[in-house]
């Protein structure tokens, strides 16, 4: 995160981003960049798993206050991206709620926001991280597939849909 501090202070030029921890004065625009990240799957998702996954903001405020919820913001301060990790055990830490607008895949935003995850996480002495994913969100599997997470064979319910286990060992 430190070197993300000279860059928030100098602010983004206005096609790139610079990375932030959230804040429930936020928490409006986390909700919409995950309501736009996920609308296109919306279909494949039960009603009730949709729902948890961009969640209401009574669900976001109690995430922020249990977990580390970074946002990537635009040169207006917009929320382009989020990601969510916490330490689960001395060793593990798992991530949640990762979600990028649309528009602006491809600019390394979801890479970056792993990234610092991921660090966060081992300063808290995490040897490994853990992730569930859906089975519509194959373009998420492959690029956590490509950042060295694997599946662990795990499957469980997820308000009737198959929750698959990931997990990155350090």
């Amino acid at each position: 995160m430190e070197k993300y501090r000279a860059l928030e202070a100098a602010g983004p030029a206005p096609d790139e981003f610079v990375m932030r921890p959230a804040s429930a004065e936020g928490a409006v625009a986390i909700l919409q960049c995950l309501r736009a990240a996920f609308e296109p799957y919306r279909s494949q998702y039960t009603p009730q798993a949709y729902l948890d996954t961009v969640m209401t903001p009574e669900t976001l405020l109690q995430r922020l206050t249990s977990v580390t919820v970074l946002v990537a913001v635009d040169a207006q301060a917009n929320v382009v991206g989020t990601i969510g990790g916490a330490a689960v055990s001395s060793s593990e830490g798992h991530l949640r709620g990762m979600a990028v607008l649309p528009q602006w895949h491809g600019r390394s935003i979801a890479q970056r926001l792993l990234e610092a995850m991921e660090k966060h996480l081992m300063n808290k002495g995490c040897t490994r991280i853990s992730l569930d994913t859906t089975e519509p969100l194959q373009r998420a599997m492959r690029f956590y597939e490509k950042n060295g997470f694997r599946r662990t064979g795990k499957v469980t319910d997820f308000f009737g849909m198959p929750l698959i286990e990931y997990l990155k060992h350090f």
